[in-house]
Parts: structure tokens; sequence; C-alpha cells
């Protein structure tokens, strides 16, 4: 195949089995005509009758491109309607893609395409004026030239006998007779010559009239098909629309008849219904605002309107309310609104902790008791006056040191770490945990809130101060959350549920 040719012979052959290897052995490039070849396709644009054959929808794309770069509008609108000779229905369909409104498939094979062709453009007779003595002349001539010449070897004709004066009198009259005749015959070869080119002019006008009437009739025809295929068109639109309004009118009929339906159930089946959507509603609220009341309202409100009927079915489903009443009634109840508010505190406090690197010191400066009165103390203790001295001296400067230096115990050895910038991230992480921990308590999602607490008070063991107030305020408070949470899970509606799911499911 050519360089970025069809695949389609290629994929049959895979498909049939074969095994395929493509070879590029050419390349096809749009040609550039030359200057005398575009003379000629402005004087055929001009007028004269012609026909362009395309051998392939790559031919008709270049055709088209070489077009719209070197004609103008009235010429390309000349060639878009002049005759195109395609041998193949794909090739046509791509030429009427381009704007070719003038196309004849011809089918393959060189004898169909050369008929089409002399169909399309029929050949232009011009008369020629014959003149018969010419001719015959001619042919005489023909003739002559064509008879076999003597040989150079044949013997000479004898002499001429002699004739008397009689004899050449006779001869030389019979000379003028010889002359009329060949006068006449040439009159007579002139007006048959005459008579024969007018009948060759009026077999050439007859010829051009019949041309011009086919035209017409082409023409005609061609508006006629211009005219069909536009039927065509609006037979398809109307068909479409058609098409539409059947089907708004099945589903007009299927919402009638889904109306029909629903008018057709009775007593029960409706007040089922009912008692479904107030179950179903009731159980959304349950879980999003966890208020039980409300829900154990919806649940005798439902019972209400089960009890005043008979059916198993309604007595089935009453059982199942009764249960879940029971239950409503059975559950604890948990003061989310309290949590929610420690967690508040918690957080407002989180900013004004102290971190286990940066606890505060009572004493900063040097300080000790001021020295007693030696003579007095030795004199009260019956001790000498430089034992005194001593312990004076060296419990001063124990104290002293005692103020400057304080020792304490921390397990964990990142916590001395923590720098000012790296303190307020910690802070700000910390409220994330307890922000997410009380979205958590309002959504009642134990495993979240559970997750939450724990990592808020693991992060205010390992890097906050213990011995501060204010941490253990904020740890018994994250405890006191994580206590007060174990019955933050609501019960569901489900037995209900299932009971009217269940009866629906039959029916």
């Amino acid at each position: 195949r050519g360089d970025g040719g069809r695949e389609w012979l290629a994929d049959r052959l895979r498909e049939a089995g074969v095994e395929v290897e493509a070879v590029a052995a050419y390349r096809r490039l749009v040609p550039e005509p030359s200057i005398g070849a575009w003379t000629r396709v402005h004087e055929l644009l001009a007028g004269e009758p012609h026909a362009w054959l395309v051998t392939s929808s790559e031919a008709v794309r270049n055709l088209d491109e070489l077009a719209r770069e070197h004609l103008n509008a009235d010429e390309i609108a000349q060639l878009k309607h002049a005759t195109l000779v395609a041998p193949h229905p794909r090739i046509a369909q791509t030429a009427r893609g381009l704007g070719f409104d003038s196309i004849t498939v011809s089918g393959a094979g060189d004898e169909r395409i050369a008929h089409t062709l002399l169909l399309a453009v029929p050949p232009v007779v011009q008369p020629v004026p014959t003149n018969p003595a010419h001719s015959r002349m001619t042919e005489t001539n023909a003739s002559t030239n064509a008879s076999p010449q003597p040989a150079a070897t044949a013997a000479l004709p004898p002499n001429p006998p002699f004739t008397p004066y009689e004899a050449q009198q006779r001869r030389s009259a019979g000379g003028p007779l010889l002359w009329l005749v060949v006068v006449i015959v040439a009159c007579a070869a002139t007006a048959g010559g005459i008579a024969l080119n007018r009948k060759v002019i009026r077999l050439d006008q007859q010829l051009t009239q019949r041309q011009q009437a086919n035209d017409a009739q082409t023409a005609e025809l061609r508006v006629r098909t211009d005219q069909a295929v536009a039927t065509v068109h609006d037979i398809d639109s109307q068909m479409s629309q058609l098409e539409g309004k059947l089907a708004d009118a099945q589903q007009t009929e299927q919402a009638l008849q889904q109306q029909y339906a629903d008018l057709a159930r009775n007593r029960d089946d409706w007040t089922l219904a009912e008692v479904g959507q107030m179950l179903s509603s009731a159980s959304q609220q349950l879980q999003l605002t966890g208020n039980t009341q409300l829900a154990l309202f919806a649940l005798q409100s439902a019972d209400t309107r089960l009890a005043a009927s008979d059916s198993a079915q309604a007595v089935a489903v009453r059982k199942a309310i009764a249960q879940d009443i029971d239950k409503l009634k059975s559950a604890p109840s948990t003061d989310l609104t309290g949590l929610a508010i420690k967690l508040d505190n918690a957080i407002d406090q989180v900013d004004s902790l102290p971190l286990d690197g940066e606890a505060l010191i009572a004493h900063t400066v040097p300080h000790a008791t001021p020295p007693a009165d030696t003579a007095k103390v030795a004199a009260a203790t019956g001790e000498p006056r430089w034992k005194v001295w001593w312990q004076e001296f060296s419990t001063g400067i124990g104290q002293q040191l005692t103020s400057l230096v304080q020792v304490r115990r921390i397990d964990n050895a990142d916590a001395m770490l923590v720098t000012p910038d790296q303190g307020y991230f910690l802070r700000e992480n910390l409220k994330l945990r307890l922000l997410s921990a009380r979205l958590a308590l309002l959504a009642r999602n134990q495993t979240t809130l559970k997750s939450d607490l724990h990592a808020a008070d693991a992060a205010l063991a390992r890097y906050f101060d213990n011995a501060s107030k204010r941490t253990q305020t904020v740890r018994e408070l994250v405890k006191d959350v994580d206590t007060g949470s174990a019955a933050v899970e609501v019960p569901n509606l489900n037995t209900s549920l299932q009971a009217v799911n269940q009866y629906r499911s039959r029916g």
C-alpha cells in the first residue's frame, strides 16, 4: 500500500486468517499542475463542455484544495456544478460532502468509465464539405498511382500505322464531345456535393437541437431530484416530530396507568403508605437530631392511624411499632448540649495552657533568708560561735542555689525541643481535634468522637505541663465528655420500617 494508506484490505485479510506485512511502496502527494494546465482549466470553466474523472477520494480532496488555491469564486462555483465521474459510490459520497452537485457513478472498469464519459460529454460534430468530383479524381489518382509500372526490360510498343487525312479529321471532331461530357459530369458532381453538404448541415442542426433538448431534460431532472431530496428531508423531519409525539403519548399513557393503579388501591394501602412515610421521616429526624421524643410521637401517631384497620398486615405493623416504642422509651437520654459546652470551654482554655518546656518558675533571682546573729544563736544553743557561723553560711548558699536551679522530671524528651512557633501550631492542632470531637458528638458518630478525644488527651499529656492547674482542668473536661458520651448512639426504627416494606413487597 501507499505511505499512510488505508488499512481496509489488510484488516479484511487478517480477519480471514492471513498473515499480513504492510510495505509502503509509494507516496501520494498533492500534484502541482503547470501554467499551461491551469490555462486549459480556465478555458474549460469558461463554458466549454467537459467532465472531471476522479478515481479516488483523495483525488477529490486534492482537486478541491487546488481549486481553492488557484481559482476564483466564480470558477470554483462552475467547478462544483461541472459533471464529475466517479467509479465508486464512496468517492461520490466524498465529492458530495465537498460540495459537488453533479456526480455520476460509472462503476469499476475502463469500459464503464469510458462509456460514462462519452455520455456525460457528447462529441461536437463539425461538418466537412465534400466534393464528389474531387473525391472521384482523388480515387482515380490513387488507383493510377497504385497501378503497376511497366518493367524497364519490357519491349517498346510498335510504331503506329499510317492514318490517312480523313481519319485524323474524325479524331479531331470527337474532342469537343469529350470535353462536353467532362463539363456535365463536373457540374453534376458539384451539385451533388452542395446537396450533400446541406444535408450534413441539416443533420448537424438536428443533432444540436437534440443535444439542447437533452440538456434541458437533464436540468429538469436535476431540479426534480433536488425537489425530491428536499421532500425527503421534509418527510424525515415530520417523521422525527411524529416519533417525538408518539414518545410523549407513550409517557402520558404510562403516567395515566400509574395514576389508575394508585387510584385502584384500597383504604388499607393508602393508610400503610402514609404510615410508611411517617416512619421514614421519623427515622431520618431521629438519626439527624437524636430527638427520641419526636420519634416516639411519630410512632404513636402511626399506631393510632393503624388502629382503625382490622387487616392482618396492619396488626403485624402495629406489633413492630410497639417494639420500637419500647426501645425508644428504654433508651438513655444524653445531655449533648452540656457535653458540647464542656468541649467549648476546653477549646477556649487551650491558648493559655503552658507547654512542658516553658513551665513558669516562681523564683528567678538568688534568694536566701537574712543571716541571724551568731552570738545570740551560740549563746542560746550552747555551741561554738564558729560552728554557728558555718551553719548559717552553708544554709544561705544552699537556699541561693535552690532558688536559681529547679529540677523537674519530663518523660517525653521531644517536649523540651518544641519552639515557640511549633507551640502555636501544637495548640492549633489541639483545637482542631476538639472541634472535630464536637462535630462528631453532635453528629452522633461514636467512633470519630472517641478517636478525637483520645488524641486530644494524649497531646495534653505529652506536650503540656501536667503540673499546671489549667492543664489538669482541660484534661478533666475531655475525660468528662469521653465518659458522658457512652450513650450517644440513638436507637433506630428498623423494625417498623421492615414491617412496612415487607407488606409493600407482598402487595
